[in-house]
């Protein structure tokens, strides 16, 4: 796979996950949307959102999960703009890490302490492991690619010229 293509799958999984989470926030306030992506006592917007555990240290849990999608997009674009700088790629991979540990411990809490799934969140949880998968596929890439340029320091941008320059 192409680096653009693995670089555009970021982008999709964040995109995605950034609608996911806003629609997880507008559910708080609109019962509506609460019912629509309820199927059964298990699978439950309303459930997990009745619950009173959809916050964490006084945060809602969706503003964590549209920050966390925001953010991952501006390093996305960053991590573009500097393609020779494994830092950025760096950054990209640490910041999704951290948004899959985030939607593991919010998965832990609607499995094991609501009973109830809430789809939408999980729908959101599970972009973020895609946009995860490709900082990973993309940090190895980008790394291994200053590695095959003579890059001396892996964090040290180089320009096209050098990395054109083959031994």
């Amino acid at each position: 796979m192409r680096t653009r293509s693995i670089r555009e799958l970021v982008y999709l999984a964040a995109g995605l996950g950034l609608i996911a989470s806003i629609y997880a926030g507008l559910e708080s306030v609109e019962a509506g949307l609460r019912s629509s992506c309820t199927v059964n006592a298990f699978f439950s917007c309303s459930a997990v959102d009745a619950s009173g555990r959809t916050s964490t240290l006084g945060v809602p849990d969706a503003a964590i999960g549209i920050a966390g999608f925001l953010a991952i997009l501006v390093v996305a674009v960053l991590a573009e703009r500097h393609r020779r700088d494994l830092r950025y790629h760096q950054g990209l991979l640490a910041l999704t890490t951290g948004g899959v540990l985030f939607a593991s411990y919010f998965a832990y809490v609607e499995l094991a302490e609501i009973h109830a799934l809430c789809p939408v969140c999980a729908t959101a949880y599970a972009f973020g492991v895609l946009a995860w998968a490709g900082a990973i596929w993309l940090t190895l890439r980008v790394s291994r690619k200053i590695a095959d340029a003579g890059t001396a320091e892996p964090g040290a941008a180089t320009n096209e010229a050098q990395v054109s320059r083959r031994p």
